[in-house]
C-alpha cells in the first residue's frame, strides 16, 4: 500500500487536504470519489530516507569531513557535492548517509538538520556544521573537524597496536596451558592412579585444576566470547583501576580538543560544554562546569570549583583567558593531556611485556614441573 495526499473539494466546497492509502493512484482517486470528493491534486507521499543501525564509524567521519569540505571549496553547492559523494563513496553506510542528507537538503531541510534527523552523526559535529551554516565558515569547520576525529582515530589505533602484543601473548600461553590441563594430565593421571603411587602436591594441585578446567572451561570460554562481544559492542566497559590515571588523560585530551574546535567556531561556551560532555565517561563534572559558567563563574573558576580537573589544566585554562586566548589555551591542554597519556602507554607497555612473560612462563614451568616430579619419583621406584 501506497500513501497518498491529496487536495479535494467536498459537497459543500470547502478545500480539503488529507492522506489515503491505496494499492495505486486510481484506487485512490475512486475511494476519494466514493466519499463525495472532487480532487484537484493527488501525489504519493515520499518516505522519508533514513540509516539505520549503530552510529557511523570515526573514520567514516573523517572521511565524510574531508571530502565535503573539498567538495565545498572547489565551489560546489552542498546538493552537487553531497551527490558526487554518494556515487563515489566505497562504504555502503556512508553511501546511505549521503543519499539520506541528499534527499533533505534537496527538500529543503539545512545540513546540519539533515544529520540530526538520520542519528548516525556525532553531537560534536552536528554542532559544528549547525554553526558553520550559520557563520558562513562550513568549509572551514568541516575541515576543523577532520583534524579532529583524525586526531582521535590515531589515539585509538595506538592505543589497540599497543595492547595487541600482550593479548596474543596472552591467547598462546592459555592455549598452552588448556592443552597441558585437558589432553596431557588426564593422561598421566590414569597411568599413576594404576601404579597406586602418591602424587607430589604440585601434581596434585594440577590435577584438581585440570578437573576444574573440564567442568567450567566450556561454560567460562563462552563466558569470555560473550563479554567480548559486549566490550566490543561498547554495551560493558571495563574498568581497570591502573588505567584510571591514562583514561583520564585520554578525555581530557579528546573533550579539549573538541572545545577548543567548537569554541573558535564561534559556538557559546557552555553549549559548547554541554556538546562534548558524552565523550567523558564521567560527563556529570561536564554539566556542574556548564551550570557554573551560567552562573557568571569564569571558565577557570568552573573547573577549579568542580574539583575533578587537574591543577595543570585550571591553570593553562585560567591563563588563556586571561590573555583572551581561550581556544589556544584549550588546544594547549588537550595537547599536553594527549603527551601524557602517550608517555604513560609507552612505560605501561614497557612493563606489561615482561610481567606477561614472567606470569606466563612462571604458570608453564608450574605444569611442566608437576607432570615431571611424579615421573621422577616413578623411575626412582622402578629402580
Amino acid at each position: 500500500m501506497t500513501t497518498y495526499r491529496y487536495s479535494a473539494y467536498d459537497s459543500e466546497g470547502k478545500l480539503r487536504r488529507g492522506r489515503i492509502d491505496g494499492a495505486s493512484s486510481e484506487s485512490a482517486l475512486k475511494e476519494l470519489s466514493l466519499q463525495g470528493l472532487v480532487v484537484v491534486e493527488i501525489a504519493a507521499e515520499e518516505k522519508k530516507r533514513t540509516v539505520s543501525g549503530r552510529p557511523l564509524s570515526l573514520a567514516s567521519h573523517v572521511l565524510f569531513c574531508k571530502s565535503l569540505s573539498a567538495y565545498l571549496k572547489s565551489g560546489l553547492p552542498v546538493t552537487d557535492a553531497l551527490e558526487m559523494l554518494r556515487r563515489q563513496t566505497p562504504d555502503k553506510r556512508l553511501g546511505e548517509a549521503y543519499s539520506a542528507l541528499l534527499e533533505a537538503v534537496q527538500g529543503g531541510r539545512r545540513l546540519g538538520a539533515a544529520m540530526r534527523d538520520q542519528g548516525v552523526f556525532r553531537e560534536g559535529l552536528i554542532g559544528m556544521v549547525e554553526s558553520g551554516e550559520t557563520s558562513g565558515s562550513l568549509v572551514e569547520i568541516l575541515l576543523k573537524g577532520s583534524e579532529v576525529y583524525q586526531s582521535e582515530l590515531r589515539l585509538r589505533r595506538k592505543v589497540q597496536s599497543a595492547l595487541i602484543y600482550p593479548a596474543v601473548m596472552v591467547v598462546v600461553g592459555l592455549g598452552v596451558i588448556a592443552f597441558l590441563l585437558t589432553y596431557v594430565v588426564p593422561r598421566l593421571t590414569a597411568l599413576f592412579s594404576d601404579i597406586g603411587q602418591a602424587l607430589p602436591l604440585p601434581t596434585r594441585v594440577l590435577l584438581a585444576l585440570s578437573a576444574g578446567a573440564k567442568v567450567a572451561g566450556l561454560p567460562l570460554l563462552v563466558g569470555a566470547f560473550v563479554l567480548a562481544l559486549l566490550v566490543r559492542r561498547g554495551k560493558v566497559k571495563l574498568r581497570l583501576p591502573f588505567l584510571r590515571g591514562l583514561r583520564e588523560r585520554i578525555s581530557l585530551s579528546l573533550v579539549f580538543s573538541h572545545l577548543s574546535t567548537l569554541v573558535s567556531s564561534g559556538i557559546p561556551l557552555v553549549q559548547a560544554v554541554q556538546m562534548t560532555a558524552p565523550m567523558d565517561a564521567n560527563r556529570e563534572r561536564w554539566k556542574e562546569v556548564a551550570q557554573s559558567v551560567r552562573e557568571g563563574y569564569r571558565f577557570a573558576q568552573a573547573l577549579d570549583r568542580q574539583g575533578s580537573f587537574p591543577d595543570d589544566v585550571v591553570y593553562v585554562v585560567r591563563v588563556g583567558e586571561m590573555g583572551a586566548e581561550l581556544s589556544e589555551a584549550l588546544e594547549r591542554v588537550a595537547e599536553n593531556s594527549w603527551e601524557m597519556a602517550e608517555s604513560q602507554m609507552e612505560r605501561l607497555a614497557s612493563l606489561v611485556e615482561p610481567l606477561l612473560i614472567l606470569f606466563l612462563g612462571g604458570a608453564v614451568g608450574f605444569v611442566v614441573v608437576a607432570i615431571l616430579l611424579p615421573i621422577f619419583d616413578l623411575s626412582g621406584l622402578v629402580k
